[in-house]
């Protein structure tokens, strides 16, 4: 398995920070005898993955417990750790060279997102699927660059396929100078990059952009979202919407969208923005075509 680039994701991460307390910690207790076959077989994996503390803290920054997290999140995601068999703290700890204190927090963040739980007489075992928390933005990064990364891109299209347009029409009822100064700025950016060919100013100005439009819209349900948006544009990996696709025609479609919130005209900002993600014929399959108004 190859190693993710950490520093991709920028959504803020949510029940991932913050230190267990110690009886927290002793849900993951040591065995004092390891067994021989109680978890899963580490070696033959990519060997990157031992000595966590020699890699670079790159990981959320937050050191050998961020590492961890991040290894041990892209293994369960892809399969390398299955629900057959149990995690032997003590095992992960001789893998990767780490104190029982960084294990143990490391998995009390990954019960958090959903993907394993800790029972007494069970041991911590990898959960179903259906019970991570897909909407982790952690768990959105390791999806979209694990196998099941089309499924993953796929559900993250149709996603914002969902929320953007009503929030663009919720937006256009919530006018604020700054906001829209702020819109139009990142469209100016926008157009700048792609004039010198420049992706990635590209990229930062429209995730500013859809995020910043979606916090504005007036509902925190929304907003709560906004993550998710930003995680999207960042792992699509391919030309889903006119987002991904930097060039006049989308910068069109995003100016649009700006003179209709400027106009306090809802519905041309919903239908800028439905233009603005209509799939591609080449990959019409990844994302619904807007119905018809």
């Amino acid at each position: 398995m190859s190693t993710l680039a950490h520093t991709m994701m920028t959504a803020a991460r949510s029940a991932d920070s913050g230190l267990a307390t110690p009886g927290e910690l002793d849900r993951y207790p040591y065995a004092d005898t390891p067994g021989t076959d109680r978890g899963p077989v580490w070696d033959g994996g990519d060997p990157e993955l031992g000595r966590v503390g020699r890699r670079t803290a790159g990981s959320r920054g937050r050191g050998l417990h961020g590492q961890l997290v991040q290894q041990l999140g892209q293994m369960i995601v892809s399969g390398d750790l299955g629900a057959d068999r149990p995690l032997v703290p003590e095992e992960i700890g001789q893998r990767f060279e780490v104190s029982r204190t960084v294990v143990r927090e490391s998995l009390r963040v990954l019960e958090a997102k959903g993907l394993v739980s800790a029972r007494p007489n069970v041991g911590t075992r990898v959960r179903p699927v259906s019970d991570w928390n897909l909407l982790d933005p952690d768990i959105i990064e390791w999806r979209a660059y694990g196998p099941q990364r089309d499924d993953q891109r796929r559900e993250l299209s149709e996603l914002r396929w969902t929320i953007e347009p009503l929030a663009a029409r919720l937006a256009a009822g919530h006018g604020r100078d700054d906001v829209q100064q702020r819109l139009t700025d990142m469209v100016e950016i926008m157009g700048h990059a792609l004039g010198q060919g420049d992706a990635l100013t590209f990229a930062r100005a429209d995730n500013e952009f859809h995020s910043l439009l979606i916090q504005v819209a007036g509902n925190r349900m929304l907003e709560h979202l906004s993550g998710i948006v930003s995680a999207a544009l960042q792992v699509s990996g391919g030309p889903v919407t006119g987002c991904e696709r930097p060039n006049e025609t989308s910068l069109a479609h995003h100016a649009r969208i700006v003179d209709a919130l400027a106009a306090g005209d809802g519905v041309a900002a919903e239908e800028a923005m439905r233009q603005l993600l209509t799939v591609h014929p080449e990959v019409e399959r990844v994302v619904p075509a807007p119905r018809p108004h």
